[in-house]
């Protein structure tokens, strides 16, 4: 069973709508469709809330992406959650906006919030959510690119997405995690 789900994201407002926080977009999703609010939590360096409809944290950090790692390793340590119970939701430039894909451990594959996350938890045997973002156009640099605000086209096709992997979450947080990866990665891919 998932006990809990971070949004890996950057603190401010000049951040909200930029790419690199839509896992943040997740998170404040799913705390909107359950009727709850996200609450600052100092001592988890982050906004956490306790889902009522099942025993799972949800938390989005307010330290930068590069230090994600104190605020999960924070609130895993104080509620004894193991890495294999935690969903670290984040940005994916290796796949185009709109697809979403489940992933067991692994590398950090340039990821710097989930580099940390591996660092501060001293393991990568960790679920995650990846969201497609896809990669900048030639001559734009990567920091500046997840930096931005995505076109309204690509805003459209990832908020779609964040609707699929929401409607199979339930499932995935009770540990059928088969059967919420097959519904999730075989649907419909957005032109």
């Amino acid at each position: 069973m998932i006990q809990l789900i971070v949004g890996l994201a950057n603190p401010g407002n000049e951040f909200t709508k930029t790419r690199h926080n839509v896992a943040a977009w997740l998170i404040e999703q799913l705390v909107q469709q359950e009727h709850l609010s996200l609450r600052l939590e100092k001592k988890f360096h982050g906004y956490h809330v306790q889902l009522l409809s099942m025993p799972c944290h949800l938390l989005i950090p307010t330290t930068y992406m590069n230090n994600s790692g104190c605020s999960v390793a924070a609130l895993a340590r104080y509620y004894r959650i193991e890495p294999s119970h935690i969903l670290i939701v984040h940005d994916d430039l290796d796949f185009p906006p709109g697809c979403i894909r489940f992933k067991y451990g692994g590398r950090d594959g340039g990821h710097k919030g989930v580099k940390n996350t591996i660092e501060q938890l001293a393991s990568c045997l960790f679920w995650r959510l990846r969201i497609g973002i896809g990669r900048p156009p030639q001559r734009t640099h990567t920091y500046d690119y997840v930096l931005e605000a995505p076109s309204r086209v690509d805003q459209k096709k990832i908020r779609e997405a964040i609707a699929d992997a929401l409607s199979v979450l339930p499932t995935f947080i009770q540990g059928h995690y088969d059967t919420a990866i097959q519904t999730l990665h075989n649907r419909e891919m957005p032109l």
